[in-house]
């Protein structure tokens, strides 16, 4: 029987033992290394007021399949749910809460003619503007997301709708982020002729739903909690798991691979015949410096950043506003010049259908990278400056009735300008290693459906490796 090892037990790690598993069947002895009491990484689903609510990622983009694909695979498509209909998100810029304007990828404008209640006037024709100003040429090089569309369309654009909408995904600056690293639609668009930001936009988003139809939902997620995709990756992958144990170095061996773990005076080691690192990029850098100083140096260049959700359960009865959340601007201020500590609201209640019932849920976003201000504060300061925002957005004074703050440290990798390209080092340098291949949110995208794609493709990677090597016999041992 061979044996493979994995690093990481997030979504991407727990997909790769799950391929593995679907791959090679009984021939194979599948172990999950993580550092944490439990599998799923930023996918974690609690208990809030007597409800399943997610407390990490809450869902999944519709327009890659990734995820719908492996939720058919695992028997789930029948727990699988959408956003609530006629319920839209708002932004609150320039001291008031408005509709997100339709027509917006990532929070760049292609109908900037919707922009009248988020813009001031000014910046406005500015964005109006922007479709005949002279053609963009992007280069093979990166761009920064935000210098480049203020170039286009004006500052106000980048604070007031892409910083909220690249901060909800990224928790990152739109000055820090690239371009192809971050809206790759949009930079390909550009690339294939689009003469400008606005026109790449719309190509990015396609065509406008025809009168009388509607668009696909854009969003999905599982009845009771991701967690429930989590559940299903361990119990399909039949894989041994190893919670609390980290992972502190990699040696290669005459037949594969030996994973050393426990303190440093009284080690323990395992044999596998192949390992898939999905580990962040700051554990993946240490296992890689001994061993690969090139994908080392790849992960390094790529920052992290640490946010919190907060989960709030309101008594029955209370009024959330008619949106599906908020979205907050970035510099925006309470009345008395107080600033905000969210950058964004899900009114859960409102936005999932299947969340209705007597108790009101919502949740807070909180944290930017480099603003660790806000993170620092205790769980009861989070919350109480947590529901002053809200107060000021909706009105609302109410105490909740539960509360549950996550805080997630150091765990989303940022989409810097430099990133395609560290990435790209770190993929060459991993295939000069035989049995080894590495997956997670620092390789392709943070979102579920990206995890996915780098946990089958490290699998594929590995069982290649396997089935090509001496490593068959041992399949009838």
């Amino acid at each position: 029987m061979v044996r493979v090892g994995i690093v990481g037990g997030g979504v991407a790690g727990l997909t790769a033992a799950h391929e593995v598993r679907r791959q090679l069947g009984d021939a194979v002895s599948i172990t999950v290394f993580d550092q944490a009491d439990r599998v799923g990484g930023k996918l974690r689903t609690v208990e809030l007021a007597g409800r399943r609510v997610d407390v990490g990622a809450e869902a999944f983009v519709s327009r890659r399949r990734e995820a719908f694909e492996l939720i058919d695979e695992l028997g789930l498509g029948g727990e699988l749910v959408h956003p609530a209909a006629g319920v839209s998100p708002a932004v609150h810029a320039g001291g008031r809460t408005v509709g997100l304007p339709p027509r917006t990828f990532l929070g760049v404008p292609g109908d900037p003619s919707k922009l009248a209640d988020v813009l001031s006037a000014e910046a406005a024709a500015l964005a109006a503007a922007e479709a005949a100003l002279p053609p963009v040429e992007l280069g093979d090089e990166d761009v920064s997301v935000g210098r480049l569309l203020a170039e286009r369309f004006g500052p106000e654009v980048v604070r007031r709708l892409v910083e909220p909408l690249l901060g909800g995904v990224y928790a990152g600056r739109a000055d820090d982020l690239g371009l192809r690293a971050t809206m790759g639609p949009l930079a390909d668009a550009l690339d294939k002729g689009a003469t400008s930001i606005t026109a790449a936009a719309n190509a990015a988003m396609g065509p406008p739903p025809a009168p009388g139809s509607t668009r696909p939902p854009v969003f999905g997620t599982l009845r009771d909690g991701l967690g429930g995709l989590v559940d299903a990756l361990a119990a399909s992958s039949a894989a041994e798991l190893r919670l609390g144990t980290t992972v502190r170095a990699l040696h290669r061996t005459a037949h594969g691979w030996r994973v050393e773990t426990g303190p440093v005076p009284s080690p323990e080691f395992f044999e596998f015949d192949a390992v898939v690192v999905a580990a962040p990029s700051p554990a993946a850098r240490k296992l890689f410096e001994p061993i690969a100083p090139v994908a080392a140096a790849g992960y390094a260049r790529i920052d992290v950043a640490s946010m919190a959700v907060v989960s709030l359960a309101l008594p029955p009865g209370t009024e959330l506003p008619r949106t599906s959340g908020a979205l907050i601007a970035l510099g925006e201020e309470h009345a008395d010049g107080t600033p905000f500590t969210a950058k964004a609201f899900t009114y859960s209640s409102r936005k999932w259908g299947h969340l209705g019932g007597d108790t009101v849920l919502l949740r807070a976003s909180v944290g930017r990278f480099g603003e660790v201000g806000a993170l620092q504060r205790e769980d009861s300061e989070l919350v109480a400056a947590v529901l002053a925002d809200l107060t000021e957005l909706s009105g609302l004074t109410v105490k909740p009735v539960d509360v549950v703050v996550q805080r997630w440290g150091g765990g989303l990798p940022q989409y810097g300008v430099g990133h395609l390209s560290a990435v790209a080092d770190i993929r060459r340098a991993v295939a000069e290693l035989p049995g080894l291949a590495v997956a997670g949110a620092t390789l392709a995208g943070v979102g579920v459906p990206a995890c996915v794609l780098t946990g089958r493709q490290a699998a594929t990677r590995v069982v290649e490796h396997l089935r090509a090597g001496a490593t068959m016999d041992a399949w009838r041992a």
